[in-house]
């Protein structure tokens, strides 16, 4: 009972002529392992000093000079309010980073300065200590990363590192979301996080030194803990409706800056997009693989008031936009070609009463064909919701046709898509996406044709990769037709293309007696045809025209190819007994594919 615990080592030195007893160092990853040395030559105080050296641009030892100098078992450093050290260099830089609290672990309580200015003098650089009665047992007593200057290295000393207790540093202020007193609408299951956290401390000198610093230095705590949590290092969650305040205090010191949550209780998701993920060019969505945006708000400066306070529920991503006048989403790594999307879907959702007079207006800019904003080919559509279609409180589904954006010319650049609000303090958005409808195909087919499922017992082929073709067939004779015919793979699918119809045969190779048969089937795909006709051709000759609907269409799972199965009796009055040819004509190009005749 009387035996007092064991206590850690109050030794404030780290580097004064040697390193102090148990301390270690360890290069960061990716570093130059090389990069430390202790030097002899040249040092501010006694014999030696830290020697590191900044490797260039591209070296082949690192790419950067960093480590960490740490303790096996942890020092009290209680008793002290700074890190202090003297450091020089061989030109005028700024260090990345230097600081203290890297133990190569958690790194609890990690402190650091950024961009610290040095010459080739020596100067005392102090490192406020936030609160000092949380490194009871602290490990990481210094470390320091730093990459090359203007792509060249050079060479930086630092010495006389250790930890002090000085008077004349005090504190200033501390803050949390940098100091505003943030409101954000919730729900349960959303998560919310304290960023923007700072410590400001005035210095011997008078100047004020701010330091970056982790969550585990504050205390966070909530006013209604039945709505909203907060763990120790500030990540808050929401739990039910109601509304709750969430603050932080530094040591004895209540840090500038809130977070409160106003939530509604459950979150009702946007509905579930439906669309084929293959006629889809997705902006923001979780059900899609989303091309890259460079911002989905450009905090346009000096007009826009827009901010954002985008949550997670449930896995489910949403854009929270708050005080709204205006935003914008960027897409410009590369813009959008939506040359063969139809529509622009995106769900909305107003989480206040909508006044009389609101309207919600989107703007779609395509850059023009030299891929960026600005000069003389930029077009820009607009078009407008009101009521009904625009409701407050609940899910809204736009999909607007894009030809809806009036001045939208092109749609082969789109580089920004833009809300503008009347009447409008916030939207909560989510499935951002251009898809197509069905109404709109490539020149070229993506996918092959679909797969034949007759039995080929049943079958009498032409062209298809399914079934034993006859033999003899000439697809191109000499007609003096304009059409100029090709085999091409499509998927790996052998496909006749016609390309500039205006009339094209194909010679069998010998007669054919297909009265057994009840239909012809063909598959076939066009984007751009407006009249298309299929003849078969009897001895005589006698022919018959079938008159095929064109330009084909996306539909639900075909990706645009049309299969069609025409009764022979169609063909009235060739003779079936007797086939020689078939023959098409009209306009566009065509795809054809599994031209064969079944039961």
């Amino acid at each position: 009972n009387d035996l007092e615990p064991a206590t850690y080592s109050k030794n404030p030195d780290v580097f004064l002529d040697t390193f102090s007893a148990g301390l270690n160092y360890a290069a960061f990853g990716g570093s130059d392992v090389k990069a430390f040395d202790v030097d002899t030559q040249v040092k501010y105080s006694g014999t030696t000093s830290m020697k590191i050296a900044v490797p260039d641009y591209g070296s082949p030892e690192g790419a950067y000079a960093g480590g960490t100098f740490f303790t096996s078992v942890g020092r009290d450093l209680s008793d002290y309010n700074a890190l202090t050290f003297w450091v020089k260099a061989t030109q005028s830089a700024n260090i990345d980073v230097l600081g203290f609290g890297n133990d190569l672990g958690e790194n609890k309580y990690q402190v650091s300065l950024t961009g610290v200015a040095v010459n080739t003098n020596w100067k005392k650089i102090i490192i406020p200590i936030p609160d000092a009665a949380k490194l009871k047992m602290e490990r990481g007593m210094f470390f320091y990363s730093e990459g090359p200057e203007n792509n060249k290295g050079y060479t930086f000393w630092i010495d006389e590192v250790k930890f002090e207790k000085i008077g004349t540093i005090s504190y200033q202020s501390a803050t949390v979301l940098n100091g505003e007193n943030k409101t954000v609408t919730s729900f349960v299951g959303v998560k919310n996080v304290l960023d923007g956290l700072t410590a400001q401390f005035s210095l011997p000198n008078g100047t004020s030194q701010a330091v970056n610093l982790t969550p585990y230095y504050f205390n966070f705590t909530t006013s209604n803990p039945s709505v909203a949590t907060v763990d120790g290092v500030g990540n808050v969650n929401t739990i039910a409706a109601g509304s709750s305040t969430i603050t932080a205090s530094l040591g004895n010191n209540v840090a500038k800056g809130s977070l409160i949550i106003n939530s509604s209780g459950a979150y009702t998701h946007a509905p579930t997009p439906t669309q084929d993920a293959s006629k889809v060019i997705s902006l923001f969505s979780d059900k899609y693989s989303n091309v890259p945006v460079d911002y989905y708000n450009g905090y346009w400066a000096p007009y826009q008031t827009t901010l954002s306070s985008d949550f997670e529920v449930e896995g489910d991503h949403v854009l929270n936009y708050t005080n709204f006048n205006f935003v914008g989403i960027q897409m410009s790594s590369p813009p959008v070609n939506a040359t063969f999307m139809s529509h622009l879907h995106l769900d909305i959702y107003l989480p206040n009463a909508m006044p009389a007079g609101s309207n919600f207006k989107i703007q779609v800019l395509d850059f023009g064909a030299n891929g960026v904003y600005g000069g003389n080919d930029d077009k820009t559509g607009e078009t407008t919701i009101t009521a009904p279609t625009l409701q407050g409180q609940k899910w809204v589904s736009l999909n607007i046709p894009i030809t809806a954006f009036a001045g939208l010319t092109s749609k082969a650049h789109i580089g920004q898509v833009i809300f503008v609000g009347t009447n409008i303090s916030g939207f909560y958005a989510d499935n951002i996406y251009f898809y197509n409808d069905g109404s709109i195909i490539t020149p070229t087919p993506t996918v092959a044709a679909p797969t034949p499922t007759h039995a080929a017992n049943t079958v009498l082929s032409i062209f298809s990769d399914a079934y034993t073709n006859v033999t003899g067939t000439n697809f191109n004779p000499n007609w003096g037709q304009a059409t100029q015919v090709s085999q091409v793979s499509v998927s790996g699918n052998n496909t006749l293309k016609y390309a500039g119809l205006n009339y094209q045969g194909t010679q069998f190779g010998s007669n054919l007696n297909v009265s057994s048969y009840g239909y012809l089937h063909i598959d076939y795909y066009s984007s751009n045809s407006t009249a298309l006709n299929f003849y078969l051709i009897s001895s005589g000759p006698v022919e018959k025209a079938y008159s095929l609907s064109v330009p084909t269409s996306l539909g639900t799972n075909n990706n645009g190819w049309k299969s069609i199965d025409i009764p022979l009796s169609s063909f009235s009055p060739v003779a079936l007994n007797n086939l020689i040819q078939f023959k098409v004509d009209g306009n566009g190009d065509i795809f054809f594919d599994n031209i064969y005749f079944h039961n």
